[in-house]
């Protein structure tokens, strides 16, 4: 039963709100409205639908449902009829929310313009994180932020305030760390522009990374597309204890299932060993999820959430998820396509890279590992926090870590920085002495922001070039993706284990077994560190960095110069013109993996990012042509000479010659920035054929109008060449689960077919043919109208 108190704030919030909006049952018509967060008080959560909307798919199916199944079927559109198959149907789905982060919100919000929408259909907010480099210190680096992206803040608030989205200002933290301490929940669907989302399944929600054209979809009112998730099940036994972390856990997962294991699944965590687990330990494994390909992951709900949601303000959230609670947890019987199980006891520190998150090794042998490797063992730079790691919890075990330094007179050998998630966090650290301790260990206090774990990092201490190794609590570890510089070994392990080996300062280091040696000589131990999970009093929530959408912002104006170096209105793309595409030109063809970064930097090209004409020349600067071994370095067909692959396609698209890229093994893991399908469609390309695609890229490149192909044979990989051209031929018969015909030809006038494979369903294909999703929309639109 709920306390007395929240069960009369709930009563006296429905009678003054009036009647409820949703039909219920006579047995649930006494319950109260709950609203979704503070900042939208007039916006209840629907568990009543939730429930509902279960019961008819679990009668269809007539099995027991997983958490991960509830709470997807449960958003369906039509539950009645949606065809229901595991990793084979698209569903349909309703999301209850959407959140974008600075960088993709740009484009986003662009193309909801484009689509002449007077306001948004669900609660939807814009975060501001992406654009403070880390320099000198959170609040210098804040004031350079504000200044230099003035025109993009002003663009995101007055688009915000015009279309009725909540605008967190610069300053205000991560967006994953703000939707934690206010908009996610147990059984929420929320979708967000930053493939870093899953981090709200920690309270047992199914929040999913997108592109910016199905954030508009929702945003729209239009019923969202997925293909239906297959479900793994990690079983967890045993209890967390000592220098073992929730990190360690989602760094175990990723080295059994790789960068690409949990492709088309969601992660439900499961088991006993989920209650000695925090709630936000909970969402840093359900954030690095994405590393490993899964569409999102959840743990159920339990009483970590409703601590952690009674210390953000949310009793009554709570209060209702405790009467809903047999729909937050699976049912008992339920299956798993897959299962994994860890025992918790007797986990070990982790610590996985360089270069990718999937290479995981146990702390105590990565020294050993290093030497044998060649990778350097000196750690120059320790970084902690990021959307992964930057809780009270977890800044509260380093400062254990460093207190301990500080009393034997040590401090940090190598550089050390903390990047507080929130403002919220921000403040209360500051008031319960843990930065203070961080600064005397030799730390620098960043800004609430994403900084050097995006590539927002203004790095001096090396040139580049240089090797050197990085440890991190981030959750992203590809070349060049911190600094800019691919000789950075960049190993990613939890915050604790980043503070004790940036005081160490090397890799040889194993707080678990080895000593340290204080300022009077004297060897001693670091002890495991223990820390609140949450803090004693409430949180101080800092300054205000929140602002209201404006009940009617139709007088909102909205200002994009003409001339603008930062932002360009939308052109929309040319329709398909009926016919196959023949004689195209191999653009690149991509040795290796193929991150997003690799296709679309961040880094200093994220003042692009509203700009989709200037950051079209970071197209593929960084992926590595098969033909010579070289990054941004390809052979222009027509002219025979190599230059860098945007300058090519520029080119070919003056010459009106479309173009392809060959990709290999899960190509466009990573980050979600719909940027990395934007590009190649805008500088002409229409075809990418790869040995297999992650789940956010292909359905970027769909939205766009560009054909994501997959080769039936992967060993088809092989038979092209970069100085080959393709045909792709059948496009007039194109049809779902039929496979298309590719002709190869070769320079030396002979050919070869192969056929490529698709995922694309009947609405998907509409989207080809129209040019694009957005296309698409205005011709539903006017039809309608």
């Amino acid at each position: 039963m709920a306390p007395y108190c929240v069960l009369a704030a709930r009563l006296r919030h429905a009678l003054n709100s009036g009647i409820r909006r949703y039909h219920v049952s006579p047995a649930l018509c006494q319950r109260a409205k709950v609203a979704m967060s503070h900042f939208e008080p007039n916006e209840y959560i629907n568990y009543e639908k939730l429930e509902k909307n279960i019961n008819i798919v679990r009668k269809r199916l007539d099995r027991p449902l997983t958490l991960s199944e509830k709470i997807v079927y449960g958003h369906l559109d039509d539950p009645a009829k949606q065809e229901i198959e595991r990793g084979k149907t698209y569903l349909r789905l309703r999301p209850d929310r959407v959140a974008m982060q600075d960088a993709t919100a740009q484009m986003a919000m662009l193309q909801f313009i484009s689509s002449g929408l007077p306001k948004v259909a669900v609660p939807s907010t814009i975060h501001c994180d992406h654009l403070i480099e880390a320099q000198s210190g959170g609040e210098k680096d804040l004031r350079r932020a504000k200044d230099i992206n003035q025109e993009v803040y002003n663009f995101l608030a007055t688009a915000g305030a015009k279309y009725g989205v909540g605008f967190w200002k610069p300053g205000s933290g991560i967006i994953h760390q703000i939707i934690l301490e206010n908009y996610s929940y147990p059984g929420v669907m929320l979708i967000g522009t930053d493939s870093h989302t899953p981090n709200g399944g920690g309270l047992g929600g199914i929040c999913i990374g997108v592109g910016g054209a199905d954030a508009v979809d929702v945003m729209a009112g239009i019923p969202w597309e997925l293909k239906c998730p297959k479900v793994i099940g990690v079983k967890l036994t045993g209890k967390l204890s000592g220098w073992t972390s929730p990190k360690d856990v989602i760094l175990k997962v990723a080295g059994i299932l790789t960068v690409k294991g949990g492709t088309g699944a969601i992660i439900e965590y499961h088991g006993p060993g989920v209650d000695s687990i925090s709630c936000t330990g909970m969402a840093t494994i359900c954030n690095m999820g994405a590393e490993i390909g899964a569409t999102t992951s959840i743990f159920p709900y339990n009483a970590r959430m409703k601590k952690y949601l009674g210390k953000t303000g949310r009793a009554d959230i709570a209060a209702l998820a405790e009467e809903f609670k047999q729909h937050l947890v699976p049912d008992s019987g339920c299956q798993y396509d897959q299962v994994i199980e860890i025992n918790l006891s007797e986990l070990k520190p982790h610590i996985n890279g360089p270069f990718t998150p999937d290479l995981a090794h146990p702390v105590s042998d990565i020294g050993a590992v290093a030497e044998k490797e060649g990778w350097p063992v000196d750690i120059r730079v320790g970084l902690i926090g990021s959307c992964t790691n930057s809780s009270y919890e977890d800044m509260g075990r380093s400062a254990a870590v460093a207190k301990q330094a500080l009393a034997h007179g040590l401090k940090c050998k190598s550089k050390f920085t903390i990047t507080p998630g929130s403002e919220q966090i921000r403040a209360t650290i500051e008031r319960d002495g843990y930065a203070k301790i961080l600064r005397e260990v030799g730390g620098l206090v960043l800004a609430n922001a994403c900084g050097p774990c995006i590539g927002q990092w203004d790095r001096k201490d090396i040139k580049k070039g240089e090797k050197n190794t990085i440890v991190t609590s981030y959750n992203r570890n590809f070349t060049g993706r911190n600094d800019a510089n691919p000789e950075t070994h960049a190993f990613v392990t939890s915050p604790e284990i980043v503070t004790a080996l940036s005081i160490a300062g090397t890799l040889k280091f194993n707080p678990e077994t080895d000593y340290l040696t204080g300022a009077d000589g004297k060897k001693f131990k670091l002890e495991a560190p223990d820390a609140d999970e949450l803090p004693k009093l409430e949180f101080d929530p800092g300054q205000d960095t929140y602002q209201y959408p404006p009940k009617d912002g139709s007088g909102q104006h909205v200002d994009v110069s003409p001339t603008s170096q930062r932002l360009q209105l939308l052109e929309p793309f040319d329709k398909w013109d009926g016919k196959d595409l023949e004689d195209m030109l191999i653009l690149i063809k991509v040795k290796g993996k193929c991150t997003t970064d690799h296709i679309s930097a961040a880094g200093p090209w994220l003042k692009f990012r509203g700009h989709l004409d200037n950051i079209s020349n970071n197209l593929l600067i960084g992926a590595i042509n098969i033909e010579n071994g070289k990054a941004n370095s390809v052979r222009n067909a027509l002219t025979q000479e190599f230059g860098p692959v945007p300058d090519t396609a520029r080119y070919y698209k003056k010459m009106g010659v479309k173009w392809a890229v060959i990709g290999d093994e899960n190509y466009g893991e990573g980050s979600s920035r719909e940027h990395a399908a934007l590009e190649p469609r805008h500088l002409g390309g229409r075809v990418i054929i790869t040995k297999s695609f992650a789940r956010i890229h292909e359905t970027n490149l769909k939205k766009q109008g560009l054909l994501p192909l997959t080769f039936a044979d992967p060993a088809d990989y092989n038979k092209i060449h970069p100085v080959d051209k393709l045909s792709i031929v059948g496009l007039k018969d194109f049809a779902p689960g039929k496979p298309l015909k590719c002709i190869i030809k070769h320079p030396n006038g002979s050919q070869e077919t192969i056929m490529l494979n698709h995922t694309f369903n009947e609405s998907q294909i509409e989207w080809f043919q129209a040019g694009s999703a957005l296309n698409r929309m205005k011709e539903l639109q006017q039809k309608s109208s």
